[in-house]
């Protein structure tokens, strides 16, 4: 009995930092190298993590922005 006062908040607490975890898509190291926020290839980077906009595409096909020119 004594060990479910320990085993129960634990396995909570566990189950919880399991459902509050997103996937994550996108890295942070892709920010740093691009020196661009995630909006700036994501359409909406909580959402739709894998909807792309151009210049998303582009660093996807060529692994850098480098060479990509906005549309004006």
């Amino acid at each position: 009995m004594r060990n479910l006062k320990i085993v129960i908040p634990a396995l909570i607490l566990a189950a919880g930092f399991l459902f509050s975890s997103t996937a994550s898509y996108g890295k942070a190291d892709y920010t740093k190298a691009t020196k661009k926020a995630c909006v700036f290839c994501h359409v909406d980077p909580q959402k739709a993590p894998k909807e792309l906009k151009e210049p998303g595409k582009y660093y996807e096909q060529h692994k850098t922005l480098d060479g990509y020119k906005e549309a004006r």
